[in-house]
């Protein structure tokens, strides 16, 4: 028995479309950090789906995989757009701050705690990037953000969650358009090896 049809269906054409985008930015070779992020929110949403759709108790995994989302595209920024000491300390930093969010969740189920981290990471991407693409994936995601926070239901069938859901799948398609087209984005090779440069 189905629970939350539309949240469900909404959560996997989220999952459809970010899975779809993950594998074309992997086909490009460009930021293999941002195609992780996008694989890691396609496999979020998934599952998130699954939950709501079924009941199957895979809430924990959907929040822990979250924080892998926010990392690795603060990753592909400092990669994209920095070098030297200041990538070390972003990247660093990133890696202490997936660590804490983690260890937090491991304890916690809250997705209002997901929506800080992702919070925290977008604020870091803005920072970094002028590719309006990027930039405008991140007003839409935050826009995507306040209208899960809002609990504003625009009818019976599609409530704050779905329109979270359809709200970041233009997010995703802005930051797939910002990551292929960025001049600044490197090539595959670079952005493995040019982790510490």
């Amino acid at each position: 028995m189905i629970t939350e049809p539309s949240t469900m269906l909404t959560d996997y054409a989220l999952a459809a479309v970010t899975g779809y985008l993950a594998l074309r930015l992997h086909k490009t070779g460009k930021s293999p950090w941002w195609t992780v992020a996008f694989v890691a929110l396609a496999l979020t949403a998934l599952l998130g789906g699954t939950y709501h759709g079924f009941g199957v108790p895979v809430w924990k995994a959907t929040v822990l995989l979250a924080g892998i989302i926010s990392f690795a595209m603060v990753a592909g920024a400092a990669i994209a757009t920095t070098t030297g000491p200041l990538r070390r300390i972003i990247v660093v930093l990133a890696v202490a701050k997936l660590l804490a969010y983690e260890a937090w969740m491991s304890g916690h189920d809250d997705y209002l705690y997901v929506i800080i981290d992702t919070g925290i990471a977008l604020a870091v991407v803005a920072l970094l990037h002028r590719s309006p693409w990027i930039l405008a994936g991140v007003a839409v995601s935050l826009a995507a953000a306040g209208v899960q926070a809002s609990g504003f239901d625009l009818h019976p069938h599609l409530n704050h969650n779905d329109l979270y859901h359809l709200v970041q799948i233009a997010a995703m398609i802005l930051f797939y358009r910002g990551v292929t087209y960025s001049a600044t984005i490197s090539s595959s090779r670079s952005a493995i090896t040019g982790l510490w440069r």
